[in-house]
């Protein structure tokens, strides 16, 4: 089986540098023939580029990189805890040159700030540069309970004086899918920029070209 990583913590955080937690589960899942998908904003995940390449040898590997703006200083500021989109984008570089299939997690997408055709363009074209093969998206992101208010308050920490939590809290109220109101724009934009830089962006075809060197992984009992 391919196990997932990063999808509500990120198996990069901080600690990971001293601590060795999910490089010692990487190792694991190489002994024991298991793949890996992994979600994560660090560069850190470059540091073990050889157990994922061990892993590569005998089952699928995906490195999804998240990066939510393509400007340094925007990025400081709703990110402050992330390495820089340069180290990522430079982690992401290394292991394509190791032959790992990385790419870009391209979420959240946040409205008045990161959904726009500049910043979705760059960071393909960053992506793209880098040896990434995928790019997987969606124009917006979700608030649930708890959850909305932290972000919120992180909002007006970040930009003050410009009013995005009132506007946030008119336009999604209490919802938890929070599309931008130009979903539908900037999904044109995307896929048209991933079809002239050849890169895939939909999730069955990302998981298909990670997979089809691996044959039929389905467990056989006779």
């Amino acid at each position: 089986g391919v196990i997932g990583s990063g999808a509500m913590c990120d198996s990069y955080n901080p600690f990971e540098r001293t601590e060795l937690v999910t490089r010692h589960a990487l190792e694991l899942l190489s002994a024991y023939g298991f793949g890996v998908a992994i979600d994560t904003k660090s560069d850190l995940v470059s540091r073990d580029t050889d157990v994922l390449a061990e892993i590569a040898a005998q089952m699928p590997v995906l490195v999804k990189f998240s990066i939510t703006a393509a400007d340094p200083a925007l990025a400081a500021r709703l990110e402050p805890g992330a390495p820089s989109p340069e180290r990522r984008f430079a982690a992401m570089r290394q292991l394509a040159g190791a032959g790992l299939f990385t790419g870009l997690l391209l979420m959240p997408v946040l409205p008045g700030l990161t959904d726009n055709r500049e910043n979705l363009s760059r960071l393909l074209r960053q992506t793209a540069e880098a040896g990434g093969r995928f790019c997987y998206c969606w124009p917006g992101l979700t608030m649930r309970e708890g959850q909305r208010e932290y972000f919120l308050q992180g909002l007006e920490d970040a930009f003050p004086g410009q009013g995005l939590r009132a506007r946030y809290l008119r336009r999604y109220g209490d919802r938890y899918w929070c599309a931008s109101p130009r979903a539908r724009r900037l999904w044109e934009v995307f896929s048209h920029r991933c079809g002239q830089l050849g890169m895939r962006y939909r999730m069955e075809q990302i998981v298909s070209a990670a997979t089809r060197d691996y044959g039929d992984r389905q467990l056989n009992f006779f």
